[in-house]
């Protein structure tokens, strides 16, 4: 009866926390993000205390590291885009009208269908109206403020939590570790230490391998799109890379939004190849190279156990589950590993 009761326990703890973290969601965002950041971080700050630092000045030395990347990034990219969209939108009637004067054309006559009557200036001149009436923004903000300060105020606290968060999880990161390897029954101990290594190089395989990944597409995307001479390489090539950890998409998007931007910028399929060209390198590269170096093969999950683990997360729990997904789906895995272990060697398998 108590193996029985104890069996129950182990089946309703996962219910409930899912339930919690489905109730708080909203606030858990800037912990989950920071809970993130502090186990990317602490084998740099192990590192450091093992060249006889205390952890607080390890953990000081690479939260600073942080900052400075993250700084240093946003300075890098941000003018870029703000570069690349301002150009985007000036372009916007020309490409319009070559949607309007060329792409529909063509459809209709190769599909043999007629198209809606499409007037690409419709769409500029609200676009200009709205651009004219941005004078009034800082207004109409103002006005809101005391109908929205709520939401502002959380956001702005979530923002400002984050870097709190991780510092204080990364400065007691291995006291949290060992203080939940004492709460665990004596006897499970040698199990679930065993469970946790695997756990760990699984996670760690994943997300900084992953993250690693990432970075190096969206540079690849960005260098080869603006050798073909896309106005738009940057937003493009970095879309296509923030999202490649989810198997093809990445890549298909960037095909997609590359190929239309070179048919609107350019007219002619020469470009159509090279943009091509460049995401076909880049796979080969990644497939070859980046992944196998990278991230290796100790993460094991099937691309169509990643893409159902990213959509279910999100329907569950929103954008906190995109990013918990693939985590949480990596140590799942490591937990039905053991489980076909106890399988294949009980006596019902044999």
């Amino acid at each position: 009866m108590q193996n029985t009761s104890f069996s129950c326990w182990w089946l309703v703890i996962p219910a409930a926390v899912a339930g919690l973290i489905y109730l708080l969601a909203p606030v858990l965002m800037p912990f989950v993000i920071g809970a993130l950041l502090a186990y990317l971080a602490d084998p740099l700050a192990d590192r450091l205390e093992a060249w006889k630092l205390g952890r607080t000045t390890a953990v000081v030395i690479v939260f600073g590291l942080l900052l400075l990347l993250l700084i240093v990034v946003l300075l890098i990219l941000i003018p870029a885009l703000e570069r690349q969209v301002s150009r985007f939108l000036t372009d916007l009637p020309r490409y319009l009208g070559w949607i309007r004067d060329t792409l529909i054309p063509w459809l209709e006559a190769r599909l043999g269908i007629d198209l809606a009557e499409y007037d690409p200036r419709a769409v500029v001149e609200l676009l200009q109206q709205d651009w004219r009436r941005a004078g009034g923004i800082a207004a109409a903000v103002a006005g809101s403020l005391t109908r929205s300060g709520a939401v502002i105020l959380g956001w702005l606290m979530n923002a400002l939590l984050i870097p709190v968060v991780t510092f204080y999880l990364l400065r007691d990161w291995d006291r949290l570790v060992a203080g939940v390897a004492n709460l665990l029954p004596r006897r499970t101990l040698p199990t679930a230490a065993r469970l946790a290594r695997e756990a760990d190089e699984v996670l760690g395989a994943f997300l900084r391998g992953q993250l690693s990944v990432m970075v190096a597409l969206g540079v690849i995307y960005s260098t080869g799109l603006a050798l073909v001479g896309l106005n738009t390489a940057m937003v493009i090539g970095m879309i296509a890379g923030i999202i490649s950890f989810i198997p093809y998409l990445g890549s298909f998007v960037g095909v997609v939004l590359g190929v239309l931007a070179a048919l609107v910028q350019f007219h002619d399929l020469w470009h159509v190849g090279l943009v091509l060209a460049v995401f076909g390198v880049g796979q080969m590269l990644e497939g070859m190279i980046l992944t196998p170096l990278l991230v290796g093969d100790r993460i094991g999950l099937h691309p169509v156990t990643v893409i159902f683990a990213v959509m279910a997360g999100g329907q569950l729990f929103g954008f906190l589950g995109v990013l918990l997904a693939l985590p949480t789906a990596s140590v799942i895995m490591v937990l039905l590993r053991h489980v076909h272990e106890l399988y294949r060697a009980s006596a019902w398998y044999a």
